[in-house]
């Protein structure tokens, strides 16, 4: 009975959990972030910038000024690709290219990247492996710890301190427009007895419009909901019952060296330069979209691809439908990326261009090129080609090149509401003059 009251006496008290790490991170560099760091900065608090190279500089986006300035301030930015693809979708150099030249890119620019978020949540082992290679000391993932989104029960509060993966941490589901104060507020006090880090993941603060499409993203919190979590989450931390601390901070580690990505591959100069020109090849996920090729537009219209049969040639074609039109396009074009899909070109040379086509409104083509390690730039369009009922083909050929770009994108286009079914797409470099201005 001694010695168990002596054991009793002597026992060490168990140890409450230090208070949860939390990181409020920003996806994709969308300019009313810039609104959102402003709030947190009244707070004093700091959060992790995750932004795309390619989308610095352009229209809704932040600018590359901004961005420094939001690291001066303290906050961390992050990488994220450079055009934000899906990369589990990818080839093994295409992936190196949108991870390695991202990091590449961002420092080139004066950022210290350490962070990287996937796009999507999309990856493979493989993947991780090439952003672990590229000098990234952490990567999030999305939708793997408890929250409001159904099916989430169980999977725990919080990620551990250090991660058990550095390179696939673990987060809730990204915030949309359905999350109110409350739900906010449970993923920081649910993980408080326990303890961990807990990453919450932010796109749009206030307006939610995509800068890409001009349509309303759902991906939204409104600027009240917001604020009110942001002095709610300064008022814990004042409390000793969370620390705010944006990634690298919990992560930690020296920044390594930048890898660049393999080259893309080099312009050719005869033979049709399109991937999958007759669309026959789909593409790897459910979209109605053929291998190589993406759906693109932007303004206030809703676009809708399938694929329709038969084609011009072979056994399909894609339709595009435009509804609801108010402004801007939509149109089909080789993939946006840094070498796997988008044709390389050569500054100086113009490229013939050609399309089978029916349409119930005038189409034209609409060209896009590709700069430095990965800045997609609008370029030009062809003339108006009448609506068509049967098979047509329309053909043009582009002004030169501009100098410094490395690859170009071009596609039929509606701008208005109606019908555009494509296919047996050609693109042939024919002439080399001096390069445009």
């Amino acid at each position: 009975m001694a010695s168990f009251l002596m054991s009793a006496v002597f026992a060490v008290p168990a140890q409450a959990a230090d208070p949860p790490a939390v990181s409020l991170t920003f996806d994709d560099a969308n300019g009313d972030q810039m609104a959102a760091a402003q709030i947190l900065n009244a707070a004093g608090l700091k959060g992790t910038f995750f932004t795309p190279s390619g989308f610095l500089d352009a229209t809704g986006y932040m600018t590359t000024a901004q961005a420094l300035a939001l690291q001066a301030a303290g906050n961390e930015i992050g990488g994220h690709t450079v055009t934000h693809p899906d990369l589990a979708q990818m080839g093994p150099d295409e992936v190196m290219r949108q991870v390695c030249n991202d990091r590449v890119n961002l420092t080139a620019k004066g950022f210290r990247v350490t962070s990287f978020a996937y796009p999507f949540a999309s990856l493979t082992p493989a993947v991780e492996q090439t952003v672990k290679d590229c000098g990234f000391n952490s990567a999030r993932g999305l939708g793997d710890l408890e929250s409001k989104v159904p099916g989430t029960a169980g999977l725990g509060f919080a990620e551990t301190v250090p991660p058990a993966d550095p390179w696939l941490t673990m987060a809730p589901d990204e915030v949309d427009n359905t999350w109110t104060l409350l739900d906010l507020q449970n993923l920081v006090t649910n993980a408080q007895p326990g303890g961990g880090w807990v990453q919450i993941t932010f796109h749009h603060i206030g307006t939610g419009v995509d800068p890409t499409s001009n349509i309303a993203d759902p991906l939204t919190v409104s600027t009240d909901v917001y604020t009110q979590f942001v002095q709610w989450l300064a008022a814990q931390q004042s409390a000793g019952l969370a620390t705010v601390k944006t990634v690298d901070q919990v992560i930690g580690g020296t920044v390594q060296a930048a890898v660049s990505g393999p080259a893309a591959p080099a312009p050719q100069t005869t033979g049709n330069l399109f991937k999958n020109p007759s669309l026959e090849t789909a593409g790897p996920l459910a979209t109605g979209l053929p291998q190589c090729w993406a759906g693109g537009g932007y303004g206030t219209n809703t676009r809708v691809f399938t694929t329709v049969a038969p084609g011009h040639t072979g056994a399909v074609a894609e339709q595009m439908d435009v509804t609801g039109f108010a402004s801007g396009d939509g149109k089909l074009l080789p993939t946006l990326d840094l070498g796997e899909c988008a044709p390389s070109a050569t500054p100086g040379h113009s490229y013939q261009m050609k399309a089978w086509f029916k349409s119930t409104a005038a189409t034209q083509f609409e060209l896009y090129y590709r700069t430095g390690l990965g800045t997609w730039h609008y370029w030009t369009a062809s003339p108006q080609v009448l609506p068509a009922a049967d098979w047509t083909q329309t053909a043009w050929t582009s002004p030169p090149v501009p100098a410094g770009a490395s690859a170009i994108s071009m596609g039929l286009n509606l701008v208005g509401n109606g019908t555009l079914v494509t296919d047996d797409y050609e693109l042939t470099d024919v002439a080399a003059t001096a390069p445009a201005p």
